[in-house]
């Protein structure tokens, strides 16, 4: 059983430990903690939350799509002028849009783009039981539904739009490409889950018994797993605490089922890739296999594409790694977008 998640907190009052200790399957416990916890979450130290919010108009809002599931989303929009383009966020596993991501789109709307990002289904502040996903290609097509109709709108109908995926949210990007081939301007890929690394899946026999047991047990939480956190920081791994509505249990056993059925799809299918893409990825990453990153820049069908490797960078490189690396490889997405964005309009 994962020990309560104000364990590692000092100095918060009993009852915001109450708040942030409680079940966390249903939402309105995430809803509640992260209303509570918000303004602690975004005081910590790190670069990240130190992006000014100064000309930035920033949106959350709930709203329902055709499933009826209730989906928490937010944006961030340069105040001035019209944006260069769109961003449409993808995150990772457990995560949500509101906790570090929160800096990275402060710093890409500041560059003049606008950023948009959602809570899958079950994850973050949307709807849905905590960390579980019964089918990937529903998160996919729920998606794709929301981006889509960001891009319909008048004001942004004509811009550039990319697509940017970190970890899951990489599969989940491509996924959504393989769904639209024609729609996107671009896909940035950060540490992207195309395989889940061979030291963090079970053996060949355990893996078998899972997924058997997932079709009798899909909500249960019975697989074996490490503490991501700890090989997915190169630094800041302590400030993950703050992280409160991330799920981090033991994943679900469909959840599971799902993430290995994906990953294994996407492997069989990275000469369908076709839209321009820039890949991103820490030699020492431990959690989703560089080697992969390197076959998708080797095999997708595009010739507009770029992989970048950072010698001795982890999983999470723009939330675990010093400084000077991080805001590097900001530049690296910058220069990217800026490059696309005119090529893109003037194409």
């Amino acid at each position: 059983m994962a020990p309560p998640r104000s364990a590692k907190l000092n100095d918060i009052s009993d009852e915001l430990k109450r708040i942030i200790d409680a079940n966390f399957d249903k939402v309105f416990a995430r809803r509640r903690a992260r209303e509570a916890f918000e303004g602690v979450m975004l005081s910590i130290d790190h670069s990240l939350f130190k992006v000014p919010t100064e000309g930035l108009k920033i949106d959350e809002r709930y709203e329902k799509n055709s499933r009826g599931v209730e989906i928490f989303s937010k944006s961030w929009l340069p105040e001035s002028h019209p944006p260069k383009g769109i961003i449409c966020y993808c995150h990772g596993y457990g995560e949500s849009c509101t906790f570090f991501f929160e800096g990275t789109a402060r710093k890409l709307a500041s560059a003049g783009y606008g950023v948009f990002a959602l809570d899958y289904p079950g994850f973050g502040l949307s709807d849905g039981l905590h960390g579980y996903i019964p089918s990937f290609e529903s998160l996919v097509d729920d998606v794709t539904e929301h981006y889509s109709k960001i891009k319909d709108k008048p004001e942004f109908h004509a811009l550039p739009s990319f697509l940017f995926g970190q970890s899951m949210g990489g599969a989940v990007a491509l996924k959504v490409h393989l769904k639209q081939p024609k729609a996107w301007s671009g896909a940035i890929l950060l540490a992207p889950m195309c395989k889940i690394a061979d030291d963090l899946r079970p053996p060949y026999l355990v893996t078998r018994l899972l997924i058997a047991l997932s079709k009798a047990l899909p909500k249960s939480k019975l697989v074996p797993s490490k503490d991501l956190d700890d090989i997915a920081f190169h630094q800041n791994k302590e400030l993950t605490a703050y992280n409160i509505i991330a799920y981090k249990d033991k994943p679900r056993l469909r959840t599971a089922v799902e993430l290995l059925h994906v990953t294994e799809e996407i492997e069989r299918r990275l000469q369908e890739v076709s839209l321009p893409l820039l890949i991103l990825h820490g030699e020492a990453d431990a959690l989703t296999d560089p080697s992969v990153s390197k076959a998708l820049f080797e095999k997708a069908s595009t010739r507009d594409k770029k992989l970048n490797l950072y010698k001795n960078a982890c999983h999470q490189l723009l939330e675990g790694e010093p400084d000077e690396v991080v805001f590097g490889i900001f530049n690296d997405i910058i220069s990217w977008l800026d490059d696309h964005s005119s090529k893109d309009t003037t194409s």
